[in-house]
């Protein structure tokens, strides 16, 4: 159920792993967009620019998001199904126009349009259930880009509380990074595999048979350590139970479907 009002155009930033590896996250992001009485656009767009910022490569970052200023321009909202991406575009691009008048000014109305999926749902369009359902219990891990920079912690909770024959099991230390951090887990592999095992850990000590977050990367990492360990444990996206559409394969898994 949304709040009834006029109908925004929200611009939808699929991200680059949403649109290379799991689609089916972005199809289940504009579902719920639209169901909560927007129109849902997605412009031409590429990555978020965070992986160059993170490395210091300000150039790039900053050719990168001047394409962003150009592509959402002409939208009420920009939403990103994942809090890192969202947590660029929302604190970073506009460090990258600091001290440039017009371009910061720019930067910043992006910044305040920017939302993450279930932040946006929750608390621009007052959703507060969705008509879905899925069986069995799930665990929900904490991300730290939505947590930490955007505040996204109970708004997902509040939403599956609503979802029909769904069960949900805090597994311990929810909000602990996972060990993925975009290039961290490039840069410092074993400690990345190191942090990931005790997440691991924690997720088959909440004894859920499925794990949920908001951000992809987080999920694929969680979902590589699992299935690696042998775990049953399957792994999705929390939009996609939330708009009704988890019942294709879970992250990993091969899609034997006709």
């Amino acid at each position: 159920m949304s709040s009834q009002g006029p109908r925004p155009r929200v611009g939808l930033f699929a991200t680059c792993l949403v649109d290379l590896i799991r689609p089916s996250v972005g199809f289940a992001a504009a579902k719920l967009i639209e169901d909560a009485g927007c129109e849902v656009v997605v412009p031409e767009q590429t990555c978020c620019g965070q992986p160059a910022f993170n490395s210091g490569d300000r150039a790039t970052a900053r050719a990168i998001a001047l394409g962003l200023l150009d592509a959402f321009q002409g939208v009420d909202y920009v939403v990103a199904p994942s809090g890192s991406c969202a947590g660029m575009l929302k604190r970073h691009v506009p460090e990258l126009f600091a001290g440039e008048p017009d371009l910061a000014r720019r930067a910043q109305a992006l910044a305040d349009k920017t939302h993450e999926l279930v932040s946006f749902l929750t608390d621009v369009r007052g959703v507060t259930s969705v008509a879905a359902r899925f069986d069995g219990a799930v665990t929900y891990h904490d991300s730290c880009s939505g947590l930490r920079e955007l505040g996204v912690r109970d708004q997902p909770r509040r939403l599956l509380e609503s979802v029909e024959g769904l069960t949900l099991t805090e597994m311990k230390d929810s909000d602990v990074c996972c060990g993925f951090g975009g290039t961290f887990a490039v840069k410092y592999g074993e400690i990345s595999d190191a942090i990931v095992a005790k997440k691991a850990a924690n997720v088959e000590g909440a004894g859920a048979a499925t794990l949920l977050a908001g951000d992809l990367g987080c999920l694929m990492n969680m979902a590589g350590k699992l299935q690696r360990q042998g775990s049953a444990t399957r792994v999705r996206h929390v939009a996609e139970v939330l708009a009704g559409m988890a019942d294709g394969p879970a992250i990993g898994e091969p899609d034997s479907r006709p």
